[in-house]
């Protein structure tokens, strides 16, 4: 299995950086994390004729912008999946007058619970502005929880339980609230050390506060003080995971 960061950012791109997406390839199938701009690199991986499932953590603009770049896919097996209740307000995103996606691709809400199909998973909602799932995966014997957007929040702890790979939004700067649906650095190192998380990947940058390499670098310092195994997710960084025989959620 291998995990790749297309975009890194929330909110908007900068000179180095797209909005929030990324890419896991599994025997199977790919998963695709969000549909901020990032997305757009992603065509240049999907090279083998595998389906590919693409999960919407919630419509919030950062997060689906990358949708206008779907005619790329257009010869593609896709699969949208979307928080419940959702699915009215992406048929008119995706129509005259704001773009022309129409019909094309299948789509399929989500309520909170365990899945069998298209992959082992669970999803939760998270504590967020509107309505937002976390998502907890299981592949190839491994557990990838990805969380984004959210303060951290009870249903982050229980997705993120034991996971060997937690990817999670860290938009804020230490000591700022996480009132309006956002997380700092220490709330997420915590959250890590209670999870007893094997690895941990900050993501979602907001870009108006980390303006600098070196901002990010900052952050994952401040989370390495409470859970070592702590890396900013880095674009086009490939995280390669080996399969083991666990089946879990």
């Amino acid at each position: 299995m291998k995990i790749r960061f297309l975009g890194t950012n929330g909110w908007y791109d900068d000179k180095s950086h797209n909005t929030i997406s990324t890419l896991i390839d599994v025997k199977d199938c790919y998963l695709i994390l969000d549909a901020g701009y990032g997305i757009t690199k992603s065509i240049k991986y999907l090279k083998k004729d595998k389906p590919i499932y693409l999960f919407l953590s919630h419509l919030h603009l950062d997060h689906i912008v990358g949708l206008h770049a779907l005619p790329l896919f257009h010869d593609k097996n896709v699969t949208i999946y979307l928080p419940v209740g959702m699915k009215r307000y992406y048929d008119i995103l995706v129509r005259a007058p704001f773009t022309g996606l129409g019909d094309k691709f299948k789509i399929k809400e989500l309520k909170p619970g365990v899945y069998k199909s298209p992959v082992n998973f669970e999803c939760l909602f998270l504590q967020h502005t509107v309505p937002t799932l976390g998502f907890r995966f299981n592949l190839e014997g491994k557990v990838i929880t990805y969380c984004c957007d959210t303060t951290v929040c009870k249903n982050d702890l229980l997705l993120a339980k034991n996971a060997d790979v937690l990817i999670h939004e860290c938009s804020n700067k230490v000591g700022t609230s996480g009132g309006w649906g956002h997380s700092n650095p220490v709330d997420v190192g915590k959250l890590a050390v209670r999870a007893k998380v094997k690895r941990l990947f900050l993501t979602h940058f907001a870009p108006n506060v980390y303006k600098k390499f070196s901002d990010r670098k900052w952050a994952e310092k401040q989370t390495k003080k409470y859970f070592l195994n702590t890396k900013i997710a880095s674009e086009n960084e490939v995280i390669s995971l080996p399969s083991t025989k666990n089946n879990y959620l």
